[in-house]
């Protein structure tokens, strides 16, 4: 089976970032501009987009919870581009979550942005996209296996990366890309709400430029710090008598 395109040359490439206005979209909005991408830039708040100050960008402030709204975006860059390179979906919401402090509106509000705007986008771009180019997809490596305090948060990535993983299926014999990108903790407003110590931090800057390696390599999916990554990758593969005792001892869940 064929792999991933690989795009090492950014110039007057055409990328749609949604999720852009902060942590690693915004880091990663500025890091292809120095690149000379073509960039168009979503978020739900046309100030924080703008704020950016990137000149070259094209501002589209857009809300993943509105499926009709994100038809509209597609066409509108459409007719403006021609057509759209690469659309990266780094939309996400978090809160820490347990059993005993499980709260059903904002498990489905985190599931609306982590997964289903994902479906939402997916849904406007596919008839767009085309051989070279492709679809990413901003996960988690939480979404590896359960973890403690990640009941809402959890779920969601786990089925982003289910979701890549069919759709890589489908679109990589045509040479259209799809890549799950797996981060670990990254230095954002979102994870500063973790109250336990993040191992191998990474500020947005090194995850935006760990993002680009990976998208030069063709690789289905792009994880990283790898020191770190590849710790819950080897864990996550373990016999559940051996997972759930090691993660329990390792995160104090």
């Amino acid at each position: 089976m064929a792999g991933n395109p690989r795009i090492k040359d950014w110039s007057g490439k055409r990328v749609w970032l949604l999720g852009a206005s902060t942590g690693i979209g915004a880091a990663l909005a500025k890091l292809l501009a120095a690149h000379g991408a073509r960039l168009a830039l979503s978020g739900r708040r046309a100030e924080a987009l703008a704020a950016l100050a990137i000149p070259s960008a094209r501002c589209l402030p857009c809300d993943v919870t509105d499926a009709a709204a994100l038809a509209a975006a597609t066409a509108e860059l459409c007719r403006e581009w021609g057509g759209i390179d690469l659309v990266v979906y780094l939309a996400g919401d978090y809160l820490p979550m347990g059993a005993d402090n499980f709260d059903l509106a904002a498990a489905e509000r985190l599931l609306e942005v982590n997964f289903n705007g994902a479906l939402r986008l997916s849904a406007a771009v596919l008839p767009e996209l085309r051989p070279g180019g492709g679809i990413a997809f901003v996960a988690s490596v939480a979404g590896y296996r359960g973890l403690p305090k990640a009941l809402a948060y959890g779920p969601g990535k786990a089925a982003l990366i289910h979701f890549a993983e069919c759709l890589y299926l489908d679109l990589a014999p045509r040479g259209i890309g799809v890549w799950a990108i797996n981060p670990g903790f990254v230095a954002t407003r979102l994870t500063a709400q973790n109250d336990f110590a993040m191992p191998a931090l990474l500020t947005p800057e090194a995850a935006a430029q760990a993002t680009l390696d990976g998208l030069a390599g063709g690789a289905f999916e792009i994880h990283y710090p790898k020191r770190f990554t590849r710790v819950l990758k080897l864990l996550s593969l373990l016999p559940d008598r051996w997972y759930f005792p090691l993660i329990r001892r390792f995160t104090g869940g």
